[in-house]
């Protein structure tokens, strides 16, 4: 599952780039995926919001075993 959730992540990277910043995988276990949020996301007021509408939807549309996105 590892691998599919990467391939989700790479979707969304470009236009996390865009705006300067950027996501890392941290880990996958038990449907829940742990990313940590790096540059101008890091530090964004709006992180919350990119990392629950934006990363945990379109991860959980495209992969239904996955419960759940956190921040690292």
């Amino acid at each position: 599952m590892q691998e599919k959730v990467q391939a989700v992540l790479d979707k969304v990277r470009p236009s996390l780039q865009a705006d300067g910043g950027d996501v890392k995988l941290i880990e996958v276990k038990d449907g829940v995926v742990k990313v940590k949020l790096v540059g101008h996301c890091a530090g964004c007021p709006m992180s919350m919001m990119t990392l629950k509408n934006g990363i945990e939807r379109m991860l959980k549309q495209e992969i239904p075993e996955v419960k759940q996105v956190v921040a690292a």
